[in-house]
């Protein structure tokens, strides 16, 4: 019998765990909701480096590891990566395409938070679509910015922040609302690539509203990466005859 060992963190690897029976396991960071209504096995949190995981791999005589973590955990897949080397197994990754300016766009890639926030020096009003991090700097808002910032839970902002929580997809209609109501300026957002935070963009593209995009890390080789849900489904199936 093959054992899978799915890393999850991105939507579609959900619905990859979802045809998993239950000699396979998926792997959650602990961010966000679990879900119960699953036949293969859950487990949440770390593993401790990729020793760690690698020690997890060989007492649960894992076969192949996925790894369809977000595009941004690069740390993880370099665990991922280096565990299955160690161990001598397989590893897949599910890697979705980034998304591609358009016509009508204002991107501007920024590599890291110092870039960021030079570049945001000029605006008034950004949205923050970054997660969790713009927290730890509440306290270095500049005095003619007001933050709006959205992370998948609520959590404390202060006098020139706000912060939402929610969890896509989101409707454009929605993302029209609120960029007209917090008079939004300019978008920092990822580049996730997929459809479920996509509609941002269009909006920002709409108003003429720039976007500073955080550049997306370099990721380690595997065995074999996949662009879409459909064509990893496919190989899954193959692999587990």
């Amino acid at each position: 019998m093959k054992r899978i060992l799915l890393l999850g963190g991105v939507t579609e690897a959900l619905a990859i765990a979802r045809t998993l029976g239950p000699e396979h396991i998926y792997s959650l960071a602990g961010i966000g909701r679990v879900p119960t209504d699953l036949t293969c096995q859950v487990r949440v949190g770390g593993y401790g480096g990729a020793e760690g995981l690698a020690q997890f791999i060989r007492d649960q005589r894992i076969d192949l590891l996925l790894d369809a973590t977000h595009p941004y955990a690069a740390q993880i897949s370099q665990n991922a990566a280096s565990a299955a080397h160690l161990n001598g197994i397989v590893c897949w990754a599910l890697r979705r395409p980034a998304w591609q300016p358009q016509a009508g766009d204002d991107w501007r890639e920024v590599n890291d938070w110092a870039e960021l926030i030079e570049a945001l020096k000029p605006f008034r009003r950004p949205l923050f679509t970054l997660g969790r991090e713009p927290l730890q700097h509440l306290d270095e808002i500049p005095a003619h910015q007001f933050w709006t910032l959205r992370a998948l839970d609520v959590y404390p902002g202060n006098e020139r922040c706000e912060v939402i929580g929610a969890r896509g997809p989101f409707l454009i209609e929605d993302e029209r609302e609120l960029f007209e109501r917090r008079q939004i300026d300019v978008l920092i957002s990822k580049n996730s690539g997929g459809t479920a935070t996509e509609p941002k963009l269009e909006v920002a593209r709409e108003r003429g509203v720039p976007v500073l995009v955080l550049k997306r890390p370099v990721l380690p080789g595997v065995e074999r990466e996949f662009l879409t849900l459909g064509e990893t489904l496919v190989a899954l199936a193959d692999f587990a005859q």
